[in-house]
């Protein structure tokens, strides 16, 4: 499960894949849509390669979307192979050897994984939890049962989305949709965001927003209160994501409205299994959109927000893409120093996840091209990263 090139970043592998094809960088320009300053600034290491862009490079290939960011190898194959063995078993019920306490405790568990970017450990304990939740739905045939069993799968699905295995990102959304029309609505929202973001992770921005769409569209309909608010409002942070890739500013804006007015219903960030909604994460996902924007002094307003009076509280999966993207628009604004920053701050809160992570690979590889001198502490990090410099 290994891209074409390992390191130093996803935009590595667009000069190669343009070479296989014999194409010149004036026809992948014009064919993915892009200037031609812009493509060689990618492949020269001058410009982080985004998620849209490579979307755009990869339809112009005739390629998947992973096939240009490059699939993250697994901490365990053997752990995942148990994991693919598990989900291959959904309709082939076992006697039950985990109680409904036992799988809430394991849920409950993951949680804490998740929250910390334990990718290593989310995958050695995934096999086990998804196993015993379908088991015990089956033997008891309960909404709550159920959603046990949708709340691993978005959990499958988080693992896959983040090392871009998705193949296993496609399958586990399926399972978590059966899944999820046997829970509540609650569970129906987050298996739609889980959709959208498979239509997300392909490339395929506005089928992704249909699916958003039709999903806040039934959210609705639901009686008012805090788990409504939190449902519509996790499918508005995917809409802006969606949209932002799309680069379609009315959109992204329809949303970021949308789901500000909805964390106003928070004092708090409310959190289901590691998938928060209320004030501080709708403020990260607007940091990450305003970046996809070129909205960069935006994004870094938003972040100054954030202070002694109003400290991040949002585990580590979410404030390391954080500063990610702070540091994707410092250094679009020509602040190396500061973009080195963040992503150092990045690394040292979840550094399994900024190992996989096309968004911190991509900076680094940019920032390494642009130092032409030695930097002690991009020659920490890079090694931190396994990459030679």
């Amino acid at each position: 499960m290994s891209g074409i090139s390992e390191v130093p970043g996803p935009g590595a592998n667009v000069a190669a894949l343009r070479k296989q094809r014999g194409w010149s960088q004036d026809r992948l320009a014009f064919e993915a849509g892009i200037s031609k300053s812009m493509l060689g600034k990618i492949e020269r290491g001058q410009r982080t390669l985004t998620q849209g862009v490579a979307a755009s490079i990869a339809r112009a290939c005739g390629l998947a979307l992973e096939e240009v960011l490059g699939q993250a190898p697994a901490s365990s194959e053997e752990a995942l192979e148990s994991l693919n063995t598990a989900i291959r078993r959904f309709d082939i019920p076992r006697e039950p050897e985990r109680t409904a306490a036992g799988l809430k405790q394991g849920l409950a568990e993951m949680v804490v994984l998740r929250g910390n970017a334990d990718l290593g450990q989310v995958l050695a304990k995934l096999p086990g939890l998804v196993s015993g939740a379908q088991n015990h739905a089956h033997a008891t045939n309960t909404p709550e049962a159920w959603a046990m069993v949708a709340e691993a799968y978005s959990t499958v699905y988080w693992l896959a989305a983040r090392h871009r295995w998705m193949l296993l990102a496609d399958l586990a959304v399926t399972k978590q949709k059966l899944a999820a029309a046997q829970a509540d609505p609650v569970t129906m929202a987050i298996a739609a965001r889980d959709m959208a973001g498979i239509h997300l992770n392909h490339g395929f921005f506005e089928d992704g927003l249909a699916v958003v769409d039709q999903a806040i569209c039934q959210a609705e309909r639901q009686p008012a209160g805090q788990w409504r608010s939190y449902a519509l409002g996790i499918l508005h942070l995917r809409g802006m994501t969606l949209a932002g890739r799309l680069k379609d500013k009315n959109t992204a804006d329809r949303h970021i409205a949308g789901a500000w007015r909805l964390a106003e219903d928070f004092n708090h960030d409310v959190n289901r299994l590691g998938i928060h909604f209320g004030p501080q994460n709708t403020a990260v996902h607007v940091v990450a959109t305003s970046g996809d924007l070129n909205r960069h002094q935006g994004a870094i307003a938003i972040m100054e927000d954030f202070g002694d009076d109003n400290p991040l509280t949002l585990p580590a999966t979410r404030t390391s893409p954080l500063h990610m993207n702070i540091a994707r628009s410092k250094l679009a604004l020509n602040d190396r120093e500061g973009a080195l920053d963040e992503l150092e701050k990045a690394w040292s809160l979840a550094p399994q996840m900024a190992r996989v992570h096309p968004t911190s690979q991509e900076l680094l590889r940019v920032l390494t091209m642009m130092h032409k001198r030695s930097n002690p502490r991009l020659t920490r990090l890079a090694r931190k990263a396994n990459i030679k410099i």
